[in-house]
């Protein structure tokens, strides 16, 4: 079991979304793994345009589908994000080689995924009532900044210095 956090899309279908993924990988250090079928080629200029230049910079595997994914991810304990959970994603203590795993963008993940003996936990991220569901880039932003934080943020270095913006 890889002691980095990962970072798990299923069957992702908005470019975009993979990008901005692509960019909390790198920013974090978590694997970002993509399970197929994907809903894009991975050349698609959307999903390099939101990725900027971090793809050299983050660690993304594509696996053909979930039994492939299962196999390279296992064993480790696999938390399934999903509205329809009880328990709140920053109750879980999250570990070095956990899995944090997201549904395709229109639907979520699917009940057979929820109900696989290999998902350790169903978590949620809270939201006022009457909203279906977080931007799954977002949703996974925040999800891997309360893991990663909860472990301390290891691999962060001090504040990068900032040039002063300049009014023009």
């Amino acid at each position: 079991m890889s002691g980095v956090l990962r970072l798990a899309f299923l069957e992702p279908r908005i470019p975009p979304n993979t990008g901005n993924a692509i960019r909390t990988a790198a920013a974090t250090g978590c694997q970002l793994h993509l399970i197929g079928p994907l809903g894009f080629d991975l050349s698609d200029a959307k999903l390099r345009r939101a990725g900027l230049d971090y793809h050299d910079l983050a660690s993304v595997t594509v696996h053909r589908d979930l039994e492939t994914a299962w196999a390279a991810l296992l064993p480790a304990r696999v938390w399934a994000f999903t509205a329809h959970a009880e328990l709140v994603h920053s109750d879980v203590r999250y570990a070095d080689g956990d899995v944090l795993l997201f549904g395709t963008e229109p639907t979520g993940l699917p009940a057979a995924v929820l109900a696989d003996p290999r998902v350790t936990g169903r978590v949620r991220i809270p939201m006022l009532p009457g909203r279906r569901s977080l931007n799954l880039s977002n949703a996974a932003a925040v999800a891997v900044y309360e893991a990663w934080r909860q472990r301390g943020y290891p691999g962060a270095g001090p504040a990068a210095a900032v040039p002063a913006a300049t009014e023009g």
